[in-house]
Order: C-alpha cells, then sequence, then structure tokens
C-alpha cells in the first residue's frame, strides 16, 4: 500500500492536465514519439553541417510546405514565443498568406507542449536557509539556487524517508560531487547531513577540500617545522622555487643540512596539506571518494566509508542525490537503489544527455528522416551505439521493448534536449544562429572545392544517387570537417571565420589530416568569393534559424522521454521500490534541468 506522505507531489510525473492518469500520459508520449516523423526528423534527422550541402536545401525538403512561408517570416524570437508561450487557442487561422500559423503547424506545437513534462517550480518551504557566505565560496548565481533549493528538498526528503521507514538515514551519497558545493550546504548548520562524495577527478576533490577548510568544515594539517632553518633555505633559492619541494631539498642539501635535519622542516607547499576532519556528536561530516563508477554497485565505495571501520555494514541507511549528474552517472545513481542494500532512497537532477550511452543499438528499421551518424562527426557515439552498453538508455522495459523495437534517441536528439528554448534572449539566439550559418555555409564551400564529398545512403548506398535519380538530404551527406570552436575575433564576420578555420585546419597538429588538402584547395579563395557565399545563402539564415528552433521545442519532448524512461525503470521494480515520483525542483529561468527523479525503498 502506498504511503501518504508530505514529499510526494500530487501526481508521480509532472504531465498536463490533458491526461487523466501517468499511464495515460506514458503511452500517449510513446505513440508520438516513435510514429510522428516529422518529430523524429526533427530530433535526430538534423545535421546543420549538411544543411546548404544539397539543393533545394534541407529546410524545403523536410519541412511541410504549408510552414515554410510563415517560418521564414516569422522573426526569430516572435516564432520562439509562438512555440513556447502564446496562447494558441486564441490564434486565427488564416488559410492562405504568412501573417497566421497554418492549422498543421498550431497542432504540431499543441503535440508538444501537451507532451512536455510541465516545469513550474514551487519552493519546497516558503523561506529556505540562506548559504552562509563561506558556504557559497566559489558558487555563482545558477549555483546557488541549485544549493540553496535542492538542499532544503533533501532534508525534507530525508525527514520522510525516516518517518516512512522507521529508519534515520546515516549519509547522503552524492554521484559525481565536482567541488561538491551540495554536499557541503548539507553538511554545514542548519543540515548537518554526513555526506559521502563520490569524484571521479582528483583535481576537483583536492579543490572541494581546500573549499571546506574556507568554509570552517575541516581544519588545515598542522605542521612543525624548524622555522630558523626552513627560512634559511628559503632565502637560498629563486623565489620561483619556492613551492618545490624537491628544489628546496637540493638547496638543503647544497647548504650542508642533512636528511635528518631535512626531514624536520616539512617542506611540502600549503596546497600539498591535507584536509582534516573532526566528527563530532550532531556535526555533519563529509568522507571523499575517488572512485570513476562504471557502474551502480557502490561495493568499492562503501568499503573505504570508516563508518564501516566502527559499524556492520547492514547498519547503514543511505540515499543517493546529485545534482546535474553527467550521463550515465545519473543512471547509476538510480540504479543504485535497486542493486545496493544500504541505498534506502534516491533523488538525481540528470543533465549531459548527449553523454548517455545507447543501450539498444542501432535501429532496425529506417524511419523516413532517418540517416545513419555522420563517422567523422560522432566517432564517439558510433562506438557507443555499436556497443550496446547496458547501463545505456533506455533503463526501463517499457521503453527497451515498446512495439517490439525500443525507443532510440540518437545524439543529436539528446544534445538538443539540452538547449532550453525557454530562456534564449535575442541576443544569444542571434550569436548561435549566426555560429550554425556560418558552419553550414563553409561546409558548402568545402563541398564545392572539393575538400569534401558526398556520401550516399540507403537502397542505393554506395551506388550514387536514390532510387528515383534525384539527390535529397535522406539519401545523401558528406563526410563533414568537424573544426570545433575558434578564436572570438573569428565570429566577427564570415570572412573571419573562414580565414580562421582554414588557418587552424592548415596549422593544429590535431588536424593534420586535412591540412594537405585545405592547401591544395583553398589556399587561394579570395575575400570576394567568400562575400559572394555569404551573400547567396544569407537570404536563407531564416530557414536554419526555423528549424534549429522547431528541433530545441521539440526536443522538449526528448528530455520527457529520457525523464519518464527513468521514473518507469523504478516503478517496474515494485517488489523494491514503494514509491517513486519526478518533480520540479529548480525555478527553470535559472537551471532550466529541473527535474528530480525520487525512490524510496519499500
Amino acid at each position: 500500500m502506498t504511503v501518504d506522505f508530505t514529499a510526494m507531489p500530487q501526481k508521480p510525473l509532472p504531465y498536463s492536465d490533458d491526461f487523466s492518469s501517468a499511464d495515460q500520459y506514458v503511452d500517449s508520449l510513446l505513440d508520438f514519439a516513435t510514429n510522428s516523423h516529422l518529430f523524429q526528423f526533427l530530433c535526430g534527422g538534423v545535421h546543420i553541417l549538411d544543411f546548404f550541402t544539397s539543393e533545394p536545401g534541407l529546410f524545403v525538403s523536410a519541412v511541410p510546405k504549408e510552414w515554410q512561408e510563415y517560418l521564414v517570416q516569422t522573426e526569430p524570437m516572435v516564432l520562439l514565443d509562438f512555440l513556447m508561450r502564446d496562447d494558441l487557442d486564441t490564434l486565427v487561422v488564416a488559410q492562405t498568406g504568412p501573417g497566421q500559423p497554418p492549422e498543421t503547424l498550431i497542432q504540431y506545437v499543441k503535440d508538444i507542449r501537451k507532451l512536455s513534462l510541465r516545469r513550474s517550480f514551487q519552493p519546497s518551504k516558503p523561506k529556505l536557509p540562506v548559504l552562509p557566505r563561506q558556504v557559497a565560496l566559489g558558487m555563482n548565481t545558477k549555483k546557488v539556487h541549485e544549493v540553496t533549493h535542492f538542499s532544503g528538498y533533501i532534508d525534507r526528503l530525508s525527514e520522510d524517508v525516516a518517518r516512512v521507514r522507521g529508519k534515520e538515514l546515516t549519509h547522503l551519497v552524492d554521484f559525481g560531487s565536482g567541488q561538491n558545493y551540495l554536499g557541503r550546504a548539507l553538511a554545514s548548520p542548519p543540515y548537518s547531513k554526513h555526506i559521502v562524495a563520490v569524484e571521479s577527478k582528483e583535481a576537483n576533490t583536492a579543490g572541494a577540500k581546500d573549499l571546506d577548510i574556507l568554509s570552517g568544515l575541516a581544519e588545515r594539517e598542522k605542521r612543525i617545522r624548524n622555522k630558523k632553518l626552513y627560512h634559511r633555505i628559503m632565502e637560498s633559492v629563486d623565489p620561483s622555487e619556492a613551492n618545490d619541494e624537491e628544489a628546496l631539498k637540493r638547496a638543503a642539501k647544497a647548504l650542508g643540512v642533512t636528511d635528518e635535519d631535512i626531514a624536520t622542516i616539512d617542506l611540502r607547499s600549503r596546497k600539498e596539506l591535507q584536509a582534516t576532519y573532526a566528527r563530532e556528536e550532531g556535526k555533519g561530516s563529509i568522507e571523499y571518494v575517488v572512485a570513476k563508477l562504471g557502474d551502480a554497485d557502490l561495493a568499492p565505495v562503501i568499503s573505504q566509508l570508516e563508518y564501516t571501520e566502527t559499524h556492520n555494514e547492514d547498519d547503514l541507511s543511505m540515499m543517493a542525490v546529485s545534482i546535474h549528474s553527467c550521463g550515465n552517472l545519473s543512471h547509476y545513481g538510480i540504479r543504485s537503489m535497486v542493486l545496493n542494500s544500504s541505498i534506502h532512497a534516491v533523488a538525481i537532477v540528470g543533465c549531459c544527455y548527449n553523454l548517455l550511452t545507447e543501450k539498444l543499438g542501432p535501429p532496425t528499421f529506417k524511419p523516413c528522416f532517418s540517416r545513419p551518424t555522420l563517422q567523422p562527426l560522432n566517432a564517439r557515439v558510433v562506438r557507443e551505439s555499436e556497443r550496446r552498453d547496458p547501463q545505456g538508455f533506455p533503463m526501463s522495459e517499457k521503453l527497451s521493448t515498446y512495439n517490439d523495437q525500443g525507443v532510440r534517441l540518437n545524439i543529436t536528439a539528446r544534445m538538443m534536449a539540452c538547449q532550453a528554448p525557454g530562456n534564449w534572449t535575442d541576443k544569444e539566439s542571434d550569436a548561435f544562429f549566426t555560429r550554425h550559418f556560418y558552419r553550414a555555409v563553409l561546409q558548402r564551400i568545402f563541398l564545392d572545392k572539393g575538400v569534401i564529398s558526398k556520401v550516399y545512403h540507403g537502397p542505393s548506398e554506395g551506388e550514387g544517387e536514390g532510387e528515383d535519380g534525384n539527390e535529397s538530404p535522406f539519401n545523401f551527406s558528406t563526410n563533414p570537417v568537424v573544426i570545433g570552436s575558434l578564436r572570438k575575433q573569428c565570429y566577427t564576420s564570415f570572412s573571419a571565420y573562414v580565414r580562421g578555420a582554414i588557418t587552424k585546419l592548415t596549422t593544429n597538429t590535431d588536424f593534420s589530416q586535412y591540412s594537405q588538402i585545405v592547401r591544395e584547395k583553398l589556399s587561394d579563395i579570395t575575400d570576394e568569393e567568400i562575400a559572394k557565399y555569404e551573400a547567396a545563402y544569407l537570404p536563407r539564415k531564416r530557414e536554419l534559424s526555423a528549424v534549429w528552433s522547431l528541433m530545441a521545442f521539440s526536443a522538449c519532448v526528448v528530455e520527457s522521454l529520457i525523464v519518464t524512461d527513468r521514473y518507469l525503470f523504478l516503478k517496474e521494480h515494485s517488489d523494491i521500490v514503494r514509491d517513486c515520483w519526478v518533480e520540479t525542483v529548480f525555478d527553470y529561468g535559472q537551471s532550466p534541468r529541473n527535474l528530480v527523479v525520487v525512490g524510496i525503498k519499500k
């Protein structure tokens, strides 16, 4: 029987009022995601680098014809308002003309909105404790918001878990703790929790310990030294070597100091001194475990805890928590409650969906708008897809076996799910639309000049054009040159971007495979020729911005799929899980990855 306690929201998923139950919402979500070819195109079928490499272009070939005039004649921010905010029920649908969106577009927008999980936020308490200045060190405004609200949420959830299970939690395990901002806040008053901070990078742990010292949670290791002898050595070395222990030892020996005396000085730099943590009754604590988790088995972590030196492991009662754990770490945190007897609850806010691995591998069927992932662009992703990682997406049996095919999301779809179009500003939008425009036109130059070539797919893959003898974005792509980021001044104009890209490709050793052909094909390109390309494609920049906006908006449903999959995984383990749900824990405007997946063990 489900226990009614304070932490549980009214609905297990924040779905819209169009649905009467979570089951109805899930069925509608999966039906749309697997049957809407337009959604599949916008969330996984668009490669920006190939936007202009075919004619009449990807926009004309793939976007419904009746949408095109409205999309290209609507200002980007006006289009975003239409997609994200306008009251669609009050719009007057025009039969012709660009002034009003066509009815089919309005219906598509309604479908995406309906299937997107609600993101409105109410704080867990009317007034939460303000983070003390020494605890908030290193945090920006966004991080202060996240840590303040999630600390309050975890504190309230911990009390409810203890009341339901009849046993206090002994530890909170933070998956991917980074600089341990969350753990530091929870270990400090008024929460005073016991934190296990699991982090794969030693540098992050070292930085976190320095912040612990500044916050008063730890003290720097005391050292006893012969100050007179130490100052004598310091006076004999260059100031640049003052923190080099080996240089100081050499200087000491040059002064005739014996090895015994050197041992009494302690020549370690201040940064090398360890942080020491005093365990006191009624106060919080932090233990760091440096570990690169490859699955949800926490035995290697638990074995390192001081608690297990004085207590039986069965005495442990832990909750796995995380703010924005990257990629599969979210999966490990959620799975940990199923696989570890000591984990009694989870509360995980995910992030970095593009870093998730894939469980099902490449699709065994080809939707109308599918193309293979471009190997030069996403070589790692191709490898991940092929290896069928059992820890990857999807987690739940429901999504893994849906319609005997399962639900697959390629990296393009998962990357777009991190875009947060509801927070785009006019200035930011123009900047990244311009960057993508430059990338797409440069790819066209590469194709025309012979730097890259066409790659054909589909029934006639390897044999040339498609079955009807015509090229389209869906029977060929290119083998793209992926440049990555350039210096800021390269984005001041298209000419500066092209010149910066050529310089990088011909001088950076990371691009040695391109340097010779780029020199041969593009060394003599003139500013006039570059200007002609920009002039030819600039009228079509709105095509690119419109499709990118539609992609980011549609990918709200991709995030809903990922979060719902995590909820369903817990729900499917009803023999272990008492209750599970999803709710918002941050203000979307401050932190758009604001959905926490919660599970409570029986």
